[in-house]
């Protein structure tokens, strides 16, 4: 089954000129991140590499629609952490969970992503995903991510 997407630009939208974006609706899987931040640009430049099959749409989170075509992600939700969105179902992951869908996507990801099956795995990446998330700016993201509200509110 296919649902017909319409894209609407609204003049004015702040997307990042150099955040990469790759695919179209319609793809079984959509990535979206956050557009500003230079670390989430370079991870999504290698996914876009490793894509090979071409499973992935990947937007920033700065894209106009995203709120009327995701509507069950909150606005907060694509600060806090890259979003991993099935094509066909919605099905939605965030975080570790978002990486660990993209590793079993990707092709040869599955070669790393058996590490989720060992015990306490999961939980020890969502809590090094989270304090990556919340520390970002001091990582290397750059002037918009110090704009950013330093404090994050990330479910522990």
């Amino acid at each position: 089954m296919t649902t017909p997407v319409v894209r609407f630009t609204v003049s004015g939208m702040d997307v990042a000129a150099d955040a990469p974006t790759s695919g179209s609706p319609g793809r079984a899987q959509t990535v979206v991140y956050d557009g500003h931040c230079n670390v989430c640009k370079k991870l999504v430049r290698m996914l876009v590499k490793w894509d090979r099959n071409g499973e992935l749409e990947i937007l920033p989170s700065q894209t106009s629609g995203l709120a009327a075509r995701f509507p069950w992600i909150p606005a907060t939700g694509y600060q806090e952490s890259i979003q991993v969105i099935h094509g066909r179902t919605g099905m939605t992951w965030q975080g570790a969970a978002a990486v660990e869908r993209l590793l079993d996507v990707l092709p040869k990801g599955k070669l790393v992503s058996w590490i989720f099956s060992i015990p306490f795995v999961r939980p020890v990446a969502e809590k090094f995903y989270r304090w990556f998330a919340r520390n970002r700016y001091h990582l290397g993201c750059g002037d918009h991510c110090q704009l950013r509200e330093p404090n994050l509110n990330f479910p522990d």
